[in-house]
């Protein structure tokens, strides 16, 4: 409304607000500006899940008008904003207005919403003499200058929400688009989009068209391009920094450009053109935290590993769990870190490279003083993790010096492993910066709180190898008792892989040094392993004596947990030589004291051991019931070794039962487990009865391939009895598809065998097969001999297969 005053005064009203203005002249007209967007990115490349999210919410007559564009600096805010509201242009006719607030603008400061206003005003048509005073009249001003209006309101770099909401239109036809560096969640009836870096795919294709090149094919220079656009962490800035100098020379290769740029000192510095660089963006959002912020950011950046939760933050910067909190959330919000799963967070790579290096600005003994707190920490909740599923004592080694003032309480097996997947990577990042760095003490503490995890979850190659480099760290401390202790933990990895010899060498050695420090619980550790070498290889009389003096030792000790898993070694060792009873007794007893001490995991192994003992005396009903029973508790353990085991056995005693089908698929789904782990006995066990499986539901072509892999990987292993076992398999095989002269010559070689390595079950098994060859071929008085053999010692070991093989006598 415009009234009169006095002379040449004019009175406006905006609003309940009343204006006068006093002209001594005619006022001019105003200079409107309405489409004031910077141009749009002619390149622009990605980003269509965001764009597409934008353009379908950000329609005239919907209820929300609000939209938040977030993200870290250089990932592309203002790119997508401006491009989205050009698209939009149509929709909203009656203007397109950019405003810049400057909250990270190098040299400026952060607009004032109240001259943000004023200029808003004024380019839309209110002219400068009829601004009233003041940031509410201003807002009151605005909303009713657009009310009826569609227009589109970009406002880039937002410092925060007070600075946003005066600028906010009042009705629901326009629309406004903010872009900032800070999450604006207090900022009501906003719809938040925060981008991340763009995925590979995109990011290369930016880089591509960047450079003004036609995108290579397969090739080196496409595996440079990706390598290129990974080093940038895939963010669209330092993409288009890297990719703007490479287009300034268009002979240049990309291969030999970005080899350069990975073997370069410092990336940050190369990211850079002009007033624009990578560094300089990360300064402004770094330089405008408080100090002890600014501290926790470099101090995050002196972590080895690439996430980390709060426990670990705060022993880093040496700070309460509370204040290690408070400094991650503001981070957070802020775009510094990012929290890709709940409670943990990661620095971008370029901004802790950018933090890694204020870092080395800070004195060395902070930065040294800084590690040391983090290492502590891990190691004291690693080691504790490792008690909760550890399946033997081991000497102990010296504690950490000084507890971490917090940590979190790991109750149980299950947290225990939780806690130890979450940090695994980081755990062996620190472990390799301790190598690097000569911190040989904190080597041997990782490498032997890593160790039992690898065994329980591999892949053990990867334990093998940290294993090889701890005991090297202990040979430079002159530490025997930690050198014995990964000597042993070496030798149990090296066997469950297969490579037996290996296995003995390191157990001897371990022994050794236990012997010469006057430790009985690391001698019966290694006597114990040892015994399960020997019973790998076939040696079963030395398997159980190894045993026994291990069983001896643990019980001097007081040691139940140790007497439990001797136990069941002598009831896995008894089995093999067909003493059964005595087997089924042992593996009872160790039953007993496992659920005594609530030791699952032994519970699960003692379960599963008189489930192979039922199914061996023919017992298929009982031998399925406790298979099932251990499978399901190696489920909930997540034990995925004990798993395969499980599924492989119950394969067997489904077969036994007559259920082929199940069997097979049981089999199947332990080969693949078997496989997953890198586990090759357990490969050779299952492709022998899959071989087995195929031959009885007539699938001999695949019947004889299995067969043969199995073959070639128990004689690459050494295992005799497994060798055994497989020449069994193949006669069987061959007395149906080939000659009974053929199937007899397989039968002799295991019978040869099953003799050398005393296993009565094999030994039986090829008799009666020579025995059903013989009569085959007519000689019915070497059958029948051969035959009463197997049947005497299938009844004296109470074998499955007495009472088929006793009725197969009685017809010859």
């Amino acid at each position: 409304m415009e009234g009169h005053a006095h002379g040449e005064s004019r009175v406006f009203m905006a609003g309940r607000d009343l204006y006068q203005t006093v002209h001594t002249s005619p006022a001019p007209e105003a200079i409107t500006a309405l489409r004031t967007l910077p141009r749009d990115v002619a390149l622009f490349t990605g980003r269509e899940d965001e764009l597409r999210q934008l353009l379908q919410t950000a329609t005239p007559g919907r209820t929300v008008a609000i939209h938040t564009v977030d993200g870290m600096p250089g990932v592309g805010k203002t790119t997508l904003a401006t491009h989205a509201a050009h698209l939009l242009a149509d929709r909203y006719p009656d203007g397109q207005l950019y405003i810049r607030l400057h909250a990270h603008t190098p040299g400026q400061r952060s607009a004032d919403p109240a001259d943000v206003l004023a200029a808003l005003l004024t380019s839309i048509g209110v002219r400068p003499q009829q601004l009233p005073d003041g940031l509410e009249a201003r807002a009151a001003l605005w909303r009713d200058r657009l009310a009826g209006r569609r227009m589109v309101i970009v406002m880039d770099d937002a410092e925060n929400t007070n600075q946003v909401e005066p600028l906010l239109p009042g009705s629901e036809g326009c629309l406004a688009i903010i872009t900032s560096r800070r999450r604006l969640a207090a900022l009501d009836g906003a719809v938040p989009l925060s981008l991340s870096v763009m995925p590979p795919d995109d990011a290369a294709s930016l880089f591509i068209r960047l450079t003004h090149r036609t995108p290579p094919g397969p090739g080196p220079e496409r595996d440079a391009v990706d390598e290129a656009v990974r080093l940038c962490g895939f963010l669209p800035l330092a993409i288009a920094l890297l990719a703007a100098r490479l287009a300034q020379h268009p002979t240049w290769s990309i291969a030999e450009y970005t080899a350069d740029f990975a073997a370069a000192q410092d990336r940050l510095g190369e990211l850079e053109a002009g007033d624009r660089a990578v560094a300089a963006a990360f300064d402004l959002s770094y330089r405008e935290l408080p100090a002890d912020r600014q501290c926790f950011l470099r101090r995050l950046g002196l972590h080895p590993g690439h996430d980390i939760d709060v426990y670990a933050a705060a022993a880093l910067d040496g700070v309460p769990i509370a204040q290690a909190r408070r400094h991650l959330s503001a981070l957070y919000a802020n775009h510094l870190v990012d929290e890709p799963t709940r409670g943990r967070y990661r620095l971008h790579d370029l901004i802790r490279e950018y933090a890694r290096s204020l870092a080395e600005q800070d004195p060395a003994e902070d930065r040294a003083q800084a590690v040391g707190r983090l290492f502590a920490y891990y190691q004291h909740t690693a080691e504790a993790a490792d008690r909760q599923y550890a399946d033997a004592r081991r000497p102990d080694t010296p504690a950490v010096a000084e507890p971490p003032p917090a940590a979190p309480g790991l109750a149980g097996r299950e947290q225990a492993l939780a806690w130890m997947r979450a940090e695994r990577v980081n755990l062996l990042a620190c472990t390799q910066y301790a190598v690097a760095h000569a911190r040989h003490s904190d080597v041997v503490r990782f490498t032997l709180a890593v160790n039992v995890f690898l065994r329980l979850e591999g892949p053990w190659h990867q334990g093998i190898s940290l294993l090889g480099t701890g005991i090297s760290a202990a040979r430079l401390l002159g530490d025997r008792l930690s050198e014995a202790n990964a000597l042993w933990s070496l030798g149990w990895m090296q066997r469950v892989t297969g490579d037996y010899p290996a296995a003995a060498d390191l157990a001897g050695q371990a022994l050794a040094h236990y012997q010469s420090l006057g430790e009985p619980l690391g001698e019966a550790n290694t006597l114990r392993d040892l015994g399960r070498v020997r019973r790998m290889t076939g040696d079963y009389p030395a398997a159980a004596d190894l045993a026994e003096r291990a069983l001896a030792h643990y019980q001097s000790l007081g040691d139940r947990l140790g007497e439990a898993n001797t136990l069941w070694d002598l009831a896995w060792a008894r089995r093999m030589t067909g003493e059964y009873e005595e087997s089924a007794a042992r593996a009872e007893q160790a039953l007993a004291l496992y659920r005594s001490l609530g030791a699952r995991l032994g519970e699960a192994n003692a379960l599963w051991d008189l489930g192979w003992v039922r199914r061996l005396t023919g017992d298929g009903p009982a031998a399925v019931d406790l298979t099932e029973q251990a499978l399901t508790l190696y489920r909930s353990l997540s034990d995925r070794l004990g798993e395969a085991n499980a599924l492989w056995s119950l394969g067997e005693a489904k077969r036994l039962t007559g259920d082929h089908q199940a069997a097979v698929e049981l089999e199947e789904r332990a080969l693949e487990l078997y496989r997953a782990l890198d586990v090759r006995l357990g490969e050779a066990h299952t492709l022998r009865d899959l071989g087995r499986l195929r031959r009885l539901t007539g699938d001999f072509q695949a019947a004889a391939e299995m067969t043969e892999q199995a073959l070639t990987l128990f004689r690459s292993l050494g295992d005799r009895l497994g060798e055994a076992e497989v020449l069994n398999s193949k006669g069987a095989l061959l007395a149906e598809t080939s000659t009974a002269y053929e199937a007899l010559d397989q039968h002799r070689q295991a019978l040869r065998i099953a003799r050398q390595v005393h296993s009565p079950l094999e030994e039986a098994r090829a008799l009666e097969g020579a025995a059903r060859c013989a009569a085959r071929t007519g000689a019915l008085p070497a059958a029948r001999a051969e035959l009463r053999e197997a049947v005497g010692i299938y009844q004296r070991i109470g074998a499955a297969e007495a009472p088929s093989a006793g009725a197969y006598l009685t017809s010859l």
